[in-house]
């Protein structure tokens, strides 16, 4: 072989080497570009209109933007229907039987609109349930904090909730999977809310700069329900959705961005406008006077029908059923 072969043989050898080279680091890039995203923190609500769309209806409301309005049943509450406590290393976290549950029982706000019922606003914050804890003489109680309302307001001690908003069990049914079946009826409510005091089990998730209520301590709900509760773990995943695994509830729970500079604003594929002004209305019943339970009546137009929920009855998409461990 002379020189010049040889240095042809060389040359030719470096050049397909830097072609190994780029197509390896582009797959990598491109393997998974959910993952890469994720972690340059470019997981906006785009997320949430295109996942939750399938589920219900997206409404363009005056006041709060974009609200989603899910397609259930007649007298759905937030953090009532369908789910059940679940004692984890990040406190009492909601777990819902709803394939859609990991985004509007962990992020943002429900509000009860005299309209269309509840819908749900969304944020950027995760949390493993954002509601504000009571409890009474043997009972323990909750409901889901309003929009607008600072962390700091929904834990003190005079953060109202209308008394139909608030859900109450004893405090020996707490944790069961099937809890739904052991609520206290509302008519109720108001003597609980009256003798009950406020449960501020407060923490600080320090990764993502947010504070929560961690909910009932579980020495107590233990010596209550006569069981030991073992602690699970919330585990991180890349896709949308939640299942139990052995110990784990693993969850789809990015840090959310509400708009990345210099990209498209993310808005819904479809969207309604809204038939009310929450601005207007003096019905509002999220708004949070002083605590007086005198005043905290029940709203009898809480059982007026989800106009939108009556089209969508037929072409639900629920879960009744516990996640199962796989």
């Amino acid at each position: 072989m002379n020189i010049y072969t040889y240095t042809k043989i060389q040359t030719m050898k470096s050049k397909f080497n830097l072609i190994l080279i780029y197509f390896i680091f582009t797959l990598c890039i491109s393997i998974n570009p959910e993952k890469v995203s994720a972690q340059e923190g470019s997981i906006t609500f785009q997320v949430f209109y295109d996942e939750l769309s399938p589920y219900g209806t997206w409404v363009d409301n005056y006041e709060y933007g974009y609200v989603w309005i899910p397609n259930v049943n007649f007298g759905f509450t937030p953090y009532s229907t369908n789910g059940y406590w679940l004692y984890t290393d990040e406190g009492w976290a909601w777990v819902s039987y709803y394939s859609w549950g990991w985004a509007p029982f962990h992020y943002g706000r429900w509000f009860n609109d005299n309209h269309y019922g509840y819908m749900w606003i969304p944020d950027n914050e995760w949390g493993p349930g954002w509601v504000t804890w009571r409890q009474a003489d043997g009972y323990y109680g909750w409901a889901p904090i309003g929009p607008n309302v600072q962390v700091s307001v929904a834990y003190s001690v005079d953060y109202e909730v209308a008394n139909n908003q608030w859900t109450f069990v004893k405090e020996k049914d707490f944790g069961k999977t099937n809890i739904d079946n052991y609520y206290i009826k509302n008519k109720k409510n108001g003597a609980l809310i009256s003798k009950s005091k406020a449960i501020k089990n407060i923490r600080k998730d320090d990764s993502r700069n947010v504070i929560y209520n961690a909910g009932p301590d579980k020495i107590e709900v233990e010596k209550s329900t006569g069981k030991s509760i073992s602690q699970i773990s919330i585990k991180a995943i890349d896709k949308p959705g939640q299942h139990l695994n052995n110990d784990q509830l693993q969850m789809y729970r990015p840090k959310m961005e509400k708009n990345i500079p210099d990209q498209q604003k993310p808005v819904p594929l479809k969207v309604e406008k809204s038939n009310t002004d929450n601005r207007k209305s003096k019905g509002d019943r999220n708004k949070q006077p002083i605590y007086n339970p005198k005043n905290n009546s029940n709203d009898q137009n809480n059982q007026k029908r989800n106009p939108s929920n009556k089209q969508n009855e037929g072409r639900q998409k629920q879960e009744s059923k516990p996640l199962k461990r796989k």
